[in-house]
């Protein structure tokens, strides 16, 4: 079977579909070598709440910055964290898996001390990949030799990691273009992210689009029933 990767930007704690493109292939390579964008999901996500959705927002530096890419990207407040915590503590204590997983939450959340975004959605991805088990390699797009342009740059990340195709969320439709990657022997697929079931979640109506924290907080170490990847073997290399 031929290698499998995926290549996306590192979101802040991202929903359950993320994870479920981790969990799908051998290597994970976070693509911080592209731009950051303002007002996207690179630093920051949705939780739930009594009044609504809510955005957890860590503030970056951004004045005279533009363009810069998402690895250069500094965050301007170092008291952040301890209030993401009390949000996250405020709306989900009563979560029936709250104190089950506020340990390594809180201790993230108190002592995440990095002074750029990559480093501390890295922390947060490689936590929650371990409270789901999930034990895909996580690289970073500077390790490789990257090229101009974005499929030139991808094509050249899959060569590099001698991967025969690559999991692409649906967002990059607008940008990659297949017959590139078939010329060079490399299978695109498209990750599938409709048909999530719901589950136990506070707040009602029910939001699919939240943080993964919501889902574990709200259902613990049953979770995984609630993702698409743990209904089949993870993926591996021969």
């Amino acid at each position: 079977m031929a290698k499998v990767i995926a290549i996306n930007q590192s979101n802040y704690i991202p929903w359950r579909g993320y994870f479920d493109i981790f969990r799908s292939v051998d290597e994970f390579i976070l693509f911080d070598d592209a731009q950051f964008t303002k007002g996207d999901w690179r630093n920051r996500n949705r939780i739930k709440t009594p009044a609504g959705l809510k955005w957890l927002t860590i503030p970056v530096e951004g004045k005279g910055k533009f363009p810069q890419k998402i690895r250069d990207t500094r965050i301007s407040d170092r008291h952040w964290g301890r209030k993401h915590w009390k949000s996250l503590h405020t709306n989900y204590s009563k979560a029936d898996y709250f104190k089950d997983y506020r340990e390594p939450f809180e201790e993230l959340y108190l002592n995440c001390n990095e002074k750029f975004l990559s480093q501390v959605n890295f922390r947060f991805l490689q936590t929650i990949n371990n409270i789901l088990g999930i034990g895909t390699q996580l690289s970073w797009s500077s390790d490789f030799e990257l090229p101009p342009g974005k499929n030139q740059r991808l094509i050249a990340i899959c060569k590099q990691a001698e991967a025969g195709k690559i999991l692409l969320g649906p967002a990059a439709q607008v940008y990659v273009d297949e017959s590139l990657f078939q010329r060079e022997g490399i299978e695109v697929e498209w990750m599938d992210y409709s048909g999530y079931p719901e589950y136990q979640q506070l707040y009602p109506p029910f939001e699919h689009t939240v943080s993964i924290l919501d889902l574990i907080f709200n259902e613990g170490p049953n979770a995984k029933d609630f993702m698409k990847s743990f209904e089949f073997p993870s993926c591996a290399c021969p």
